[in-house]
């Protein structure tokens, strides 16, 4: 006898297709044996044995016979069943995904995100420098964030940082700007081991606003360039004698030691620091930077996205509690950031101020 439904070309090391299994089915109702079916597919008869035990399930006939009803059982092979069985064992074969391996890791890492604002890189790489898991334990940055898309980790997209969108100014760009007035010395002036970060004692000074009235209060911000280590204050306003009495009672409450702290100060041109050069020249070096060039001052920028993570744009911080604002200052402090190697800039501004003699005098 000879078959020709299909083709008979031998195939090995190929799984079955769903076309084939539909081929199973017809030919399973047309009465052929296991091996004939094997025969017309060019498949091995174990091939086909095993398909149609995965694709068979039981069923209940029932038959009318002289008035009675009988049931009996039989075994129907379908090949759509059969299809989805396969695909079943495909999703449970070959290696068991990283967090199912360590599944601590997932909790604990959301708890960093989520309690306290950790971005996934901080995460990962805390992770490895304090050895808290296995090495090989640790997902990567790519892999965490793919968790989260995926919704296997309680943290969602909204929990994390907000990604830096860095413009891309020219350091001439300014000079295509209008003039702006000049408050003190130009940033130009400033020495090459500010700009590079080689030396301890250098910050920027800057305001974090929440809505446009100038009589609303403002955030007073300080961050020491090498160490990024930050200073929060709440000031009455965004006038220059808000900022200046606020400034005055820091450098009051390290005495003699201020000027060995704050070796300069680099601030931008806004009106708030119109009396800075005049209040404060005397005891330590200020520079501003262009007008309409806030990438002068790349720290602070930077540092203000960690700021808006607590409070967004056009907030009024009328409302906001001092003590919010040193919290959100000892969180900034106690981030591990990956230019520090992650540790964290309140580690690094202890190693400074121990270095100098001066831990004790400087307490955030």
């Amino acid at each position: 006898m000879t078959h020709t439904y299909f083709n008979t070309t031998k195939r090995k090391g190929t799984h079955l297709s769903y076309e084939e299994r539909v081929q199973i089915e017809t030919l399973r109702n047309l009465g052929f044996s296991n091996r004939a079916i094997a025969r017309e597919l060019g498949r091995a008869p174990q091939t086909i044995n095993n398909e149609i035990h995965r694709g068979t399930t039981r069923q209940i006939k029932r038959q009318k016979q002289q008035h009675k009803v009988y049931e009996y059982e039989t075994q129907i092979y379908f090949s759509s069943l059969g299809q989805q069985r396969y695909h079943e064992n495909r999703q449970q074969c070959g290696a068991q995904p990283l967090w199912k391996k360590n599944p601590s890791f997932i909790p604990w890492a959301d708890r960093l995100m989520k309690k306290k604002r950790w971005s996934p890189e901080a995460v990962v790489a805390y992770a490895h420098k304090q050895q808290r898991f296995e090495r090989k334990e640790i997902p990567s940055t790519t892999t965490i964030y793919t968790w989260i898309d995926q919704q296997i980790m309680e943290t969602k997209n909204i929990d994390l940082l907000e990604k830096l969108r860095r413009r891309h100014s020219t350091p001439n760009s300014y000079h295509n700007r209008p003039h702006s007035r000049v408050l003190g010395p130009s940033i130009e002036m400033r020495p090459d081991e500010i700009a590079s970060r080689q030396s301890f004692g250098h910050w920027e000074i800057d305001t974090v606003i929440g809505t446009k009235d100038k009589s609303k209060p403002v955030i007073l911000t300080l961050v020491e360039r090498q160490t990024r280590f930050e200073i929060l204050e709440m000031i009455e306003s965004k006038s220059a004698d808000a900022m200046s009495h606020t400034l005055k009672k820091l450098f009051d409450s390290l005495g003699k030691k201020a000027p060995k702290i704050f070796k300069s100060i680099t601030s931008d041109n806004g009106s708030e620091f119109a009396s800075l050069y005049e209040d404060f020249g005397h005891m330590t070096k200020i520079y501003f930077t262009h007008p309409f060039s806030s990438y002068e001052r790349g720290t602070s920028e930077n540092q203000h996205k960690l700021i808006r993570r607590f409070i967004p744009k056009a907030h009024d911080l009328s409302g906001v509690s001092k003590s919010l604002i040193k919290m959100i200052q000892q969180y900034m402090n106690d981030y591990p950031r990956k230019t520090l190697n992650y540790n964290t800039t309140h580690h690094q501004m202890a190693k400074c101020l121990k270095q100098l003699n001066l831990y004790e005098t400087f307490q955030s």
